[in-house]
């Protein structure tokens, strides 16, 4: 530790006097000279931190620093993102050194690209165009053809720009693979996705992926039906655009369009496509075949007032934490039994029920839906949905099965609390605080305000201020 710890503090000590230094006695030639040399001396930190990955990761587990992952234990040392810190994990399993079961030192997966970035002749956007290439290769190509490959564009990338270097790579993966073998299925199941993209400031939402072929043949089948001229037509369910009656089932997905609809449909395929996507989802939560999820049934499940929902304006928050306008709950409501019995069912069950429980019960997980809306954890984006309800005060400790002493957590913060150092309390303004363990904690926040907007205009509570709550653990002075 001690030495690199020294090296380090050389470092930030040559970046302060760097800082301090004068500009203004310098010529134009020896700035560009000295910003290529600062260039260089950037672009060969991360070989030395690639190192430091590597060990860390083949050394411990990130439980014992406190996380359920390593991409976690970097995102909570470093307050990075977690798309930065999933391409550091990357990026040092594929340039840092290795190590075999044996206990030799191995040489870097992707060699001749970590030479060159130790050296500082091929940056960031370099790599993460090579790196894009292996991506990219086939699996059937030999280990042999994969070295020199790598050889060939860390070559390259010393003497181009990150431009230059995406074409020479496309050329050269066209030439290693001109024909190659059709893709195979692990090639498909890798390549395989389906993203929803993040809810717009209209609402509105995007789908992007890679269907395999057997996916595909599933869907056109089912779009030959539900997505023809007429079909799933939203104007068959009236004039407020929503779902098919509760006897009847999501419009069009049962019946046959009226007479003449199939010729006076103006959709687009496009949109015929979405509507029956709309009518496949209704249909199967409709059917109840789909059972429970996190104690609860699956369904559309929202939070609103009273107030909003006579009135017919403002947003509902759904359990996936997207925003629904209230004239769309209405229409789904009213076609759709199930989106009103899920409430109607549970609003005379208690909220308290001490510890004579352990689990909640449906109308806790409910009102927590409505209060928290998500994953409590600062920094986690986790909607209800994809959430537990977590104990505030352990369970085993002495804690209660009541609202108050109740929140929700995803799965793997909700892990947290029984393999790691992390621990919880709610503090005197109601917000759930998340104490990290000693070895990461370093000044992150303590609460999550990402479900609740609002609060980012509150002002935020001393956490050493007095507390009639002591963490878990803690005894009462």
């Amino acid at each position: 530790m001690g030495e690199v710890s020294s090296a380090v503090d050389a470092i930030i000590a040559g970046v302060e006097s760097l800082q301090a230094a004068a500009v203004d006695e310098l010529s134009h030639r020896e700035i560009v000279a000295e910003l290529a040399r600062i260039t260089t001396v950037a672009w060969r930190l991360p070989a030395v931190e690639h190192r430091l990955v590597a060990r860390l990761v083949a050394e411990t587990e990130p439980s014992r620093l406190g996380e359920s992952s390593w991409k976690k234990v970097l995102t909570t040392a470093l307050r990075i993102s977690g798309r930065d810190a999933g391409r550091r994990l990357r990026e040092a399993a594929s340039l840092g050194p290795g190590r075999a079961m044996s206990g030799e030192a191995l040489a870097p997966v992707w060699e001749a690209t970590a030479a060159a970035q130790a050296q500082g002749v091929i940056g960031p956007e370099h790599v993460e165009v090579i790196a894009k290439f292996h991506h990219h290769l086939p699996g059937w190509v030999d280990v042999d053809t994969r070295q020199a490959a790598d050889a060939q564009l860390a070559g390259l990338a010393a003497g181009l720009g990150p431009e230059h270097l995406h074409r020479c790579a496309d050329r050269l993966l066209a030439m290693i693979d001109q024909d190659g073998p059709a893709p195979s299925e692990n090639d498909h199941a890798r390549a395989r996705c389906l993203s929803l993209g993040p809810q717009q400031r209209d609402g509105m939402s995007k789908i992007t992926g890679w269907l395999t072929p057997a996916a595909r043949a599933v869907w056109e089948a089912v779009l030959a039906k539900l997505a023809a001229p007429g079909q799933c037509h939203p104007e068959d369910a009236g004039s407020d655009g929503g779902a098919g009656g509760p006897e009847s089932g999501p419009a069009g997905v049962d019946d046959q369009p009226p007479p003449g609809q199939s010729g006076s449909d103006l959709r687009t395929q496009s949109q015929r496509n979405h509507d029956a996507l709309v009518a496949v989802g209704q249909s199967v939560l409709a059917s109840g075949e789909l059972g429970q999820h996190h104690g609860l049934p699956v369904t559309v499940i929202v939070s609103t007032t009273l107030q909003e929902l006579e009135s017919g304006a403002g947003v509902a928050v759904t359990g996936g934490g997207s925003l629904l306008p209230m004239r769309e709950v209405i229409a789904m409501a009213a076609n759709a039994y199930h989106y009103l019995a899920v409430f109607d069912q549970h609003t005379n069950q208690a909220l308290y029920l001490g510890r004579a429980k352990r689990c909640a019960s449906v109308a806790q997980r409910m009102m927590l839906y409505a209060r928290d809306r998500g994953c409590t954890r600062p920094g986690c984006t986790a909607p209800g949905n994809q959430s537990q309800v977590h104990h505030v005060t352990n369970w085993k400790h002495g804690g209660r099965t009541d609202i108050d002493e109740l929140t929700l957590a995803c799965g793997p913060d909700n892990r947290l609390i029984e393999k790691t150092g992390w621990s919880t309390r709610r503090r005197h303004d109601g917000r759930i605080e998340w104490i990290p363990p000693p070895d990461l904690d370093t000044g992150q926040h303590r609460t999550n305000t990402y479900h609740h907007p609002e609060q980012h205009l509150l002002p935020d509570q001393n956490p050493d201020e007095p507390d009639d709550q002591q963490r878990p653990g803690e005894d009462r002075p």
